[in-house]
């Protein structure tokens, strides 16, 4: 992970207490710095703050002049080298595509939202955004816990980069100014960080291979379903320990044994 060089335009304010779960802003291989800085512009716009920028070995000096006293978004930003480095610490993440795809389901905007909106401190939300040309792979794709597409009018053309930002952030913006939280339990465990959810995911995906449930005919299918259905439950650590104990005792007979 490495810092933007650069000189900061203006200061980010300073938080206030955390009622609402931390968003963090994710550009995936993004190839204008014009988008960019106006993705910043519109995180300035609707009180966030934290951007990162995966796949990008540089940002060009272009972002600062569309980012319009948002520059202090983009020097504090940080760069990872692909979207699963970028997510790795947080614990739901959201994922835009304007396409929809065979093996991941996608969310309507409206229950995207709402859903995000029942997520609660100390979580923190990632909201990833693809290339402007070809969007994000399935790879990238299954890097998220959520996958929704914004409505629009017609299929084509898609939008564009930092609109498709900014249409996100003003919703979310828009609900909490309202104070219209979703339901969320009490004393609600929070989900893991997604490196350790991956971790877990990995796990089982190994033992459904070794009961042949996935194998070589059927691999790039079952493994994007089970992920999309396992992504969805965004697990907490008592989720973990019952999928694994679930799974560890699968296929065994009554006494125990395989």
């Amino acid at each position: 992970m490495s810092r933007i060089a650069a000189a900061p335009t203006s200061r980010t304010p300073r938080k206030s207490a955390a009622r609402w779960a931390e968003c963090v802003v994710v550009l995936v291989r993004p190839e204008s710095p014009e988008n960019i800085g106006l993705a910043a512009r519109a995180m300035k716009n609707t009180g966030f703050s934290e951007l990162r920028l995966a796949g990008l070995d540089e940002l060009d000096q272009a972002a600062f002049r569309t980012a319009v006293h948002a520059g202090d978004i983009l020097s504090s930003g940080a760069r990872f080298p692909d979207l699963a480095a970028a997510v790795s610490d947080l614990n739901v993440v959201f994922a835009s595509t304007a396409r929809r795809r065979q093996n991941f389901s996608v969310l309507d905007f409206e229950e995207a939202v709402t859903k995000l909106m029942t997520v609660r401190p100390p979580a923190r939300i990632g909201l990833v955004f693809g290339n402007e040309r070809t969007g994000l792979t399935s790879a990238e794709l299954a890097a998220s816990n959520f996958r929704f597409a914004i409505p629009q009018a017609f299929p084509q053309p898609s939008y564009n980069l930092a609109a498709a930002v900014l249409v996100t952030l003003f919703e979310i913006f828009r609900r909490r100014s309202a104070g219209r939280a979703g339901p969320a339990p009490a004393g609600a465990e929070a989900p893991l960080p997604l490196s350790e959810q991956d971790a877990c995911l990995r796990l089982i995906l190994r033992k459904l291979e070794d009961r042949r449930f996935i194998h070589a005919t059927n691999a790039r299918h079952a493994t994007e379903r089970v992920r999309d259905l396992i992504g969805r439950l965004a697990i907490t650590a008592g989720d973990r320990r019952l999928l694994l104990a679930m799974f560890s005792h699968a296929g065994q007979g009554p006494g125990g044994e395989d």
